[in-house]
């Protein structure tokens, strides 16, 4: 039952309010960040409120201007949206705490500038999540890309100006000349850009301009980190850790990935993917990206490059879950926007508080950093358990659903995929927990200590939160049958 409503609307301008707010206070800092918390809670709320509804069947709906004759801007909420919205706003909330930590225990320079672009990301992000059709995704899929340029640029070093130069030119470049297209392309062969849970496209239409269309999507989202289109992400890491954190788990790589999963379900829907053949196509080229991404990633000794690398690897996996076009692989792919985003910036955190105790940003400079920062550490060690996918952690769930999604599928290699990416992830990872448990620090160096609660609590919270999911994936479960089904 479609409903019309202005809670989307709503919850995509409340961190817009949040923004003004921000920018009115910025010589009071207690106020500024208040506000800024204030309307992370805000959305939060605004968001699960529309929850139980949601998961009853309902459909909120809301024109926001008129585009093209029969193409309104508009917003619509239905179940893949949600979650991904539940997801972003609760982890602003998170992130905005330890913002709070991280700016002020590094003294940082222009924090309004970036509590305001923060505040403005999650509304871009919150659009994506909310898009009725194709044109109003467009729209804050740019945004979202321009307003996250100063963020990645925020330390206004030659490094983070050359770092925020490539991100602007992947994401604009691939958005332009790729997504653009097949915006158009789809308008053309469909009449039509609205989602829709069977597909837009006639029965009629040219297999061959189709897969074209399809292409031209994969291309264009560069978000998604789909390698060879994947150099902005490791690129942007010389971002504040919370930048990293938010932006490289949640809002910019998940809302790629989220749009890859719309064009798969309800661009092409399902019965189509499989008819022209593409759902093991894209199978093929996102196994790639787990695989080499997961290799290099053995390579970094920046902690932040590790992660950079391990995150394009781990995209793909929720891409292969949609590719694999069965049901338990498209629950594994959809489970993972969640589970990958607590497991992987729990991570991001844990590598912040760690520079914040000691300056350290290598991978070699973590011998006995967990006896001095044991609860970093303990929370460091969930979130890379998580991403290996260990069993009763977030990451074992995904890896199960998309194991036996291959089986159904009757595709035996990415079985063999997951398990050497499985592998690699164990490689890259268990060497950092050795060294911070097993190997003595620098003889004469000054120990570090945990820092802010305001930095500790946040990596405590997603690091439990991984767990949870883990152990209890029915929290999501009934939401995502509601996607696939």
């Amino acid at each position: 039952m479609e409903v019309e409503s202005s809670r989307p609307a709503l919850a995509v301008a409340v961190s817009l309010v949040g923004a003004v707010w921000i920018v009115a206070l910025r010589g009071r800092p207690n106020w500024r960040e208040g506000g800024s918390l204030v309307a992370a809670i805000c959305k939060f709320f605004i968001v699960i409120d529309m929850l139980p509804p949601v998961l009853s069947g309902v459909t909120y709906y809301f024109t926001l201007s008129s585009f093209l004759p029969g193409v309104p801007l508009a917003l619509r909420v239905d179940a893949l949206g949600i979650l991904f919205a539940t997801i972003a706003s609760f982890l602003w909330i998170v992130t905005t705490i330890y913002s709070i930590g991280y700016m002020r225990s590094l003294n940082e320079h222009a924090q309004t500038r970036y509590y305001t672009c923060f505040a403005v990301t999650l509304s871009a992000t919150i659009g994506v999540a909310f898009s009725a059709n194709l044109a109003t995704l467009y729209l804050f899929y740019e945004v979202l890309t321009l307003i996250t340029y100063p963020l990645v640029a925020h330390k206004e070093t030659a490094e983070a100006l050359a770092g925020a130069k490539k991100y602007l030119i992947y994401l604009l470049g691939t958005s332009k000349v790729f997504l653009l297209a097949a915006v158009v392309g789809t308008y053309i062969l469909a009449g039509r850009l609205d989602f829709r849970a069977d597909g837009l496209f006639p029965t009629d239409a040219n297999p061959t301009a189709l897969a074209v269309v399809y292409f031209l999507f994969l291309a264009g989202i560069g978000k998604a980190a789909i390698m060879p289109l994947h150099g902005w992400l490791p690129a942007a890491m010389v971002a504040p850790t919370p930048v990293s954190g938010l932006l490289h788990a949640v809002a910019v790589v998940n809302t790629g990935v989220f749009c890859v999963l719309r064009v798969i379900f309800h661009v092409f829907g399902v019965d189509l993917m499989r008819d022209l053949g593409l759902g093991m196509i894209t199978a093929g080229i996102v196994s790639m990206t787990i695989l080499v991404a997961s290799a290099y990633a053995l390579t970094c000794d920046n902690l932040k490059a590790r992660l950079a690398y391990s995150t394009v690897s781990q995209l793909s996996y929720i891409l292969l879950g949609g590719a694999l076009l069965t049901q338990s692989g498209m629950t594994g792919g959809v489970i993972h926007i969640a589970n990958h985003a607590f497991s992987k910036i729990t991570l991001f955190f844990c590598a912040g508080s760690i520079y914040i105790a000691s300056h350290k940003t290598l991978v070699s400079q973590l011998s006995g950093m967990g006896r001095q920062m044991p609860i970093t550490m303990a929370a460091f060690t969930i979130g890379a358990l998580s991403m290996i996918g260990v069993p009763l952690m977030a990451g074992f769930t995904t890896k199960w659903y998309l194991a036996v999604g291959a089986i159904e599928a009757g595709s035996y290699a990415i079985l063999a995929v997951l398990g050497i990416s499985t592998l690699l992830n164990a490689a890259y990872f268990i060497p950092i927990l050795y060294k911070a448990y097993f190997e003595p620090p620098p003889p004469g160096e000054h120990p570090a200590e945990e820092v802010s609660y305001a930095v500790v609590v946040p990596l405590m919270v997603t690091a439990m939160a991984s767990v949870v999911l883990g152990v209890y994936p029915d929290l999501l479960l009934g939401l995502i049958r509601m996607v696939v089904s």
